[in-house]
């Protein structure tokens, strides 16, 4: 980064530093090996990107100035940039660069003569309407300085940079041409290695080019019978023997010894190791002063840190993390450490959870890993809530998650079995911190779900998931003392209490007097272990199926599934029962059947519900997702109830949902709030609502349904590459340019004629999802085919 600033002629220079300062300043010096002059601002405590810069005013001339990271890799014209700011008379000019996944920099949105229009930092997947970020390049008039606090943690794209937004100051983006690689994670670090050894960045290298690709530097020794095929780097005064291999993108640092038959590809190797014979290392980072010795193994992504010393015929697995000044025993196979990411996922949450197979990828020793990780970011000798659904795979899982928190110094409130609104209950209620529950996959029995929460029962917001997930990637995890070793107990009414309490906050006014009768089906699940009790005391005649416990089957295919709702509906329409209900296996979701035994969909078990509650409170708000049909709107207007739309996340909806005046709300797949009783999805408590609704309004589902105007809302789902997201919702943004925008999740565009089409891509898979709702099917399916081309085409390019 220096070279580059003095190649553009920038070479008085202000080091910031804060971490390892001292390894910093004995490194670069005054600069004078580089040409340079280096002066240096040291923070007490980090004071963020522009508090950090503020601390180093009084080294900067009343001049113009440019900010530029360290830990990053470019080539961008600074120059040009710095022309670019000076004639759009800028305050600030920010450097921006299109890249595939803008999820982790701060999106920057400009208008046509590069003016800046809005930013938002680390978007989600559904805030994501640009391919444009911030480098954490700038070019700024001395003013700017005046604008941050001294000695305060200050972010410019956090606070500083919108405050001049608001005011209307000129602030610019220009869109570099150039490479540049942010180099703040392990993949990215082997990517920028890739990249300038395949000539993509200008980059010196301090080295000679003996043929095509292969670069090495003075002093090194590299015997004619090596095999090096480039492009790949060789350090001053590194030695290679005969018969060792190194292939593409192979970078070893100063002093490496690589000994007769060692085999590195892609691999990073820095100063002062030794490669014994036969070791064999692919896609990984060693660092410095460590030994592989004979026939040692290094898999994809693994990192060996400083000093370590991996003995003979030890096998590294894929993404194990190996700290400095670690001993490997010989023949050791270590895989305990292994992130989540490359096994298949993107991120270690998908949206029920973290999910995966049975003893493959949810396995006792990764319970416990996640569960030290939780406890970790508690306090020790809080309390959490654990539970299970009926399976045998989640009580065994659930004992090693047990242990590991109470390792970790954290009291443990065991439900056992409990549905899942039962624990999201005691969480909220208990004096706990949070929560943890296991559960078979919906649909799939060979996996399991683990679902976190927080305090309030409510599923683990995106934040503290992310922190949850950097301390389980780090494996950096707390232990408890002999003498804090923590309780495990088992609250004795846990039940009686849940259905106390449900009962104590939702209307049942009416449900006695009109001698209803219901059919309830438990599914095999947990809300069998409930509606006894809770039953026993509404006064309703009810005729219950699958009340058990189902633990070799605990949960159901979608033929299965099929099947249970027709007999469900048979049983409805031959007793006359006012309504059916058949719950999911913990409890949170419903399905619904009307008198006349006919299933109503998801779409419209929403709105009947919607109408009924709306109908009796006639005023306050409910929170619905971006991607519920507006005839919900229709619904709520009549009866002068007002809709909050909310992002797609679990998190969002619950967060909505304990807003003022909220009297519903729902997710549209079976789930729905009941905001008198919690925030969060319950199963149990809208069936108790829906007794009292349908007693008191005297009207059958069947009529409510009719009253209702049909939907036109249609859905698909268009494969899109990882890499290719952000382009397609800049294509998106840019297609839209005459219609109105709505991002509350994704990209919404809205016509005049009130249709309107959702283009949302998908946090956890490489498809983006697409929803278009007009005045008839015809115009819905012509809206859906055209935004459907668009991500197509963007997605191809």
């Amino acid at each position: 980064m220096l070279r580059l600033l003095k190649r553009h002629g920038l070479t008085e220079t202000v080091v910031t530093v804060q971490f390892l300062a001292a390894l910093v300043r004995n490194y670069f010096g005054d600069g004078d090996e580089l040409g340079m002059s280096l002066h240096y601002a040291t923070e007490d405590v980090p004071l963020g990107t522009a508090g950090s810069v503020k601390n180093a005013a009084d080294k900067l001339r009343d001049d113009r100035f440019l900010v530029i990271s360290g830990d990053a890799l470019t080539d961008i014209d600074l120059t040009d940039m710095i022309r670019f700011h000076r004639e759009n008379g800028a305050l600030v000019t920010i450097g921006l660069k299109r890249v595939p996944n803008p999820l982790e920099f701060g999106i920057v949105i400009v208008d046509d003569q590069g003016r800046v229009e809005r930013f938002l930092e680390k978007p989600t997947w559904g805030q994501v309407f640009s391919d444009t970020v911030n480098t954490g390049i700038y070019v700024m008039e001395p003013e700017v300085l005046d604008e941050i606090a001294a000695g305060e943690a200050v972010d410019w794209s956090a606070d500083v940079f919108p405050r001049l937004l608001a005011r209307g100051a000129p602030l610019y983006g220009y869109v570099a041409e150039g490479y540049w690689e942010d180099v703040g994670t392990h993949e990215s670090y082997l990517r920028a290695q890739a990249d300038v050894l395949s000539g993509r960045v200008k980059v010196d290298i301090d080295a000679f080019e003996v043929s095509p690709g292969v670069w090495v530097a003075e002093g090194a020794s590299v015997d004619t019978d090596a095999t090096l095929k480039g492009p790949l780097y060789v350090g001053d005064y590194a030695k290679v023997e005969a018969g060792a291999e190194l292939r593409e993108y192979t970078v070893l640092g100063s002093n490496v010894v690589v000994r007769e038959g060692a085999f590195l590809h892609r691999a990073v190797v820095h100063d002062n190791v030794y490669v014994g014979p036969r070791a064999h290392l692919r896609g990984c980072v060693i660092g410095k002063n460590t030994d592989l010795m004979t026939g040692t193994r290094i898999e994809e992504s693994a990192v060996v840190g400083d000093e370590c010393i991996i003995e003979a015929e030890a096998y590294v697995s894929s993404g194990v993390k190996v700290y400095p000044f670690k001993t490997i025993e010989a023949g050791a196979v270590v895989n305990t450490s292994v992130i989540w990411e490359p096994r298949g996922q993107r991120n270690l949450f998908g949206p029920r959870g973290v999910s995966g197979l049975v003893n493959v990828e949810i396995t006792p020793e990764l319970c416990v890993r996640l569960a030290s990780a939780y406890a970790t970011t508690l306090k020790k000798g809080t309390s959490v809530i654990t539970s299970r659904d009926s399976s045998r795979a989640a009580r065994a899982l659930k004992r090693a998650v047990i242990s590991a928190l109470n390792a970790s110094a954290i009291n443990v409130l065991d439900l056992e079995a409990a549905p899942l609104p039962v624990s999201r209950f005691h969480t909220a209620r208990e004096n706990a911190v949070g929560g943890i529950a296991l559960r078979t996959t919906p649909g799939d029995p060979q996996s399991v779900d683990i679902v976190f929460m927080d305090e309030r029962g409510a599923d683990l917001s995106q934040a503290a998931q992310r922190k949850l997930d950097r301390v389980f990637s780090r494996q950096e995890f707390r232990r408890a003392f002999p003498g804090e070793i923590a309780e495990l107990s088992f609250p004795a009414r846990a039940v009686e209490d849940y259905t106390h309490e449900l009962l104590r906050c939702v209307e049942m006014t009416g449900v006695r007097d009109a001698d209803m009768k219901v059919v309830v089906d438990c599914a095999g699940g947990t809300s069998s272990l409930v509606l006894p009790s809770l039953l026993g005391r509404v006064g309703v005649d009810v005729l219950t199926v699958n009340n058990r416990l189902d633990d070799a089957s605990p949960t159901e295919t979608l033929a299965e599934r099929r099947r249970d709702l027709q007999r469900l509906s048979e049983l409805v329409s031959s007793s006359r029962a006012a309504f059916g209900v058949r719950f999911d296996p913990v409890g949170e979701r419903v399905a619904l059947v009307d008198e006349m035994g006919q299933l109503i969909s998801e779409e419209r078990a929403l709105l009947v519900v919607l109408d009924l509650v709306a109908a009796e409170r006639r005023g306050g708000r409910v929170a619905l997702p971006v991607t519920t049909t507006r005839v919900a709107e229709q619904v709520c207007r009549f009866h002068g109830v007002q809709v909050e739309w909310t992002s797609t996340a679990v998190d969002a909806l619950t967060a909505a949902a304990r807003g003022r005046d909220m009297i519903f709300a729902a997710d549209g797949r079976g789930g729905f709030v009941v905001p008198e009783f919690g925030p969060t999805v319950d199963g149990l408590a809208v069936f108790l609502r829906l007794l009292g609704l349908v007693a008191r309004t005297r009207l059958s589902l069947s009529q409510i349904d009719a009253r209702i105007p049909e939907a036109r809302l249609l859905r698909r789902t268009v494969p899109t590459p990882w890499a290719a997201k952000g382009v397609v919702m800049r294509s998106v943004i840019e297609a839209a340019e005459h219609y109105r925008i709505d991002t509350t999740d994704g990209v919404r565009v809205v016509a005049e004629d009130g249709s309107w089409a959702l283009v949302l891509p998908d946090p956890a898979e490489a498809v983006t999802h697409l929803w278009a709702e007009g005045g008839d099917v015809d115009s819905a399916q012509s809206l859906l085919e055209h935004w459907a081309r668009v991500v197509e085409e963007a997605a191809a390019t």
